[in-house]
C-alpha cells in the first residue's frame, strides 16, 4: 500500500475540497471522475512504467511531483480553456469566466457546448498521436507475440521503411476526405498530431542516445576491472527528453476523458479536482508501483494488451470525429483486452514453471 498512500491522501483531500465547493453534489461528481479516469487509464499507466523504468529514481519523482502538475493544471484546467479561448476567439480571462458561469451544454455559446464543438479537432489530433504510438511497438521487432497472427502481419507492414508515418497519414487523408465535416481543420490538426509526435519522440531519442553514451563511458572508466555493468538510468538531458516524450504521451490519453467529463459536469473545477487529482495520482501511483514490482517484465504480454487498447482508443477518437461514441465503450474494452493480456500473461508464467 505504500504505492498508493499518497494517491489516497490526494483523493480524500480532493473530496473535502469538492464537497466545500459544492457540496455533497459535488463530492459525489468528482468521485465519480475520478473512478472513470482510473478506469480508462490502465492502458497509459503500463505504457508509463515501460518509460519510467529507464528513468533514474530522481526523475521517477519528478514524474510523480511536476508531471503531476502538468496533468492536472495542464490537461484538466488550462487545456479546456485554451481550447475554448481559440474556438471562440476569447481572451483565457474571459474563457475562465465563461467556464465558472457553467450554463446549459446544449445550449450554443456556453463553455461545454463550445468544448464539443472543438471535439473532432481534439479527437484528430490526439488519435494520430495514439495511433502513431500503438503502430511504433508492433511495427518494431518483438520478441514475443500475444495475438500472433495479427501481430506478425503488422511486422511486416513495418519492415517497409516509414510505415507508422505512412500509415498515418493515409488514414488521416481518408478521414478528412470521407469522414470529417470539416475536413480542413480535422487534416491540420490530425497533421500537427504526427508533427508532435515525431519532433517529440526523436529529441527523446536524440537526448536519450547522447545520455546513455555518456553514462555508459563514465561507467567503463570507473569500473575497468568488472566484466558486466548493470543497466543505465537515464539522468540530465536523457531523462529529460523521456520526460517530455513521457508527458506528450499522458497528455493525449488524457484528451478522450478531459472532454468526455462535460457530460458529466461543464464545471472546470469540479473535473480538475475529479479527473486531475484523484485519477491523475492514481494512475502516476500504479505507474511507480509497476516499475518497482518488475511487473511488466513478469507479465510478458501485459504491454502488447496495452498496445492493442490504445489501437483501439486511437480508432474509436478518429472515429468519433463523424460518431458519437460513449467513454464507457472506450474503458470497458480497454480494461477486456489489457484483461485478457494478463490473464495469458498468468497462463504462460504457469506453463513455463511446468
Amino acid at each position: 500500500m505504500k504505492h498508493f498512500r499518497g494517491a489516497i491522501f490526494v483523493s480524500i483531500l480532493a473530496l473535502i475540497i469538492a464537497y466545500i465547493y459544492g457540496g455533497m453534489t459535488a463530492l459525489v461528481l468528482a468521485a465519480i471522475l475520478g473512478v472513470m479516469e482510473i478506469s480508462l487509464s490502465f492502458d497509459n499507466a503500463i505504457v508509463n512504467a515501460r518509460i519510467l523504468e529507464r528513468m533514474s529514481y530522481k526523475w521517477r519523482e519528478v514524474f510523480l511531483t511536476v508531471g503531476m502538475l502538468i496533468a492536472v493544471l495542464g490537461m484538466r484546467f488550462l487545456f479546456p480553456l485554451l481550447v475554448v479561448s481559440i474556438s471562440a476567439h476569447l481572451n483565457p480571462i474571459d474563457a475562465l469566466m465563461l467556464a465558472m458561469a457553467k450554463g446549459d451544454p446544449s445550449q450554443p455559446g456556453t463553455y461545454a457546448y463550445i468544448l464539443n464543438h472543438a471535439h473532432p479537432m481534439i479527437a484528430a489530433f490526439g488519435g494520430m498521436f495514439l495511433l502513431m504510438l500503438a503502430l511504433d511497438f508492433f511495427f518494431d521487432f518483438q520478441v514475443v507475440h500475444w495475438l500472433g497472427f495479427p501481430e506478425k502481419i503488422l511486422r511486416k507492414i513495418g519492415r517497409f521503411p516509414a510505415a507508422t508515418s505512412l500509415c498515418s497519414l493515409i488514414l488521416l487523408l481518408i478521414l478528412s476526405h470521407f469522414v470529417a465535416k470539416d475536413s480542413f481543420l480535422v487534416l491540420f490538426s490530425g497533421l500537427i498530431g504526427i508533427v508532435l509526435y515525431l519532433a517529440v519522440q526523436g529529441l527523446g531519442h536524440l537526448m536519450a542516445q547522447h545520455g546513455t553514451l555518456a553514462e555508459v563511458e563514465e561507467e567503463l572508466e570507473n569500473s575497468n576491472s568488472k566484466q558486466s555493468t548493470p543497466p543505465v538510468l537515464l539522468t540530465g538531458k536523457a531523462a529529460f527528453g523521456l520526460f517530455l516524450y513521457l508527458e506528450m504521451i499522458d497528455a493525449s490519453f488524457s484528451f478522450d476523458g478531459a472532454i468526455g467529463a462535460f457530460a458529466i459536469t461543464p464545471d472546470p473545477i469540479i473535473i480538475m479536482l475529479g479527473l486531475g487529482f484523484i485519477g491523475a495520482m492514481f494512475v502516476r501511483s500504479l505507474t511507480i508501483f509497476l516499475v518497482e514490482k518488475g511487473t511488466l517484465n513478469e507479465l510478458i504480454y501485459l504491454e502488447h494488451g496495452a498496445h492493442w487498447a490504445i489501437l483501439i482508443l486511437a480508432i474509436l477518437l478518429l472515429l468519433s470525429i463523424a460518431i458519437e461514441i460513449p467513454e464507457i465503450i472506450t474503458g470497458v474494452l480497454g480494461a477486456i483486452i489489457i484483461g485478457c493480456s494478463l490473464i495469458s500473461s498468468l497462463f504462460y508464467n504457469r506453463k513455463s514453471r511446468r
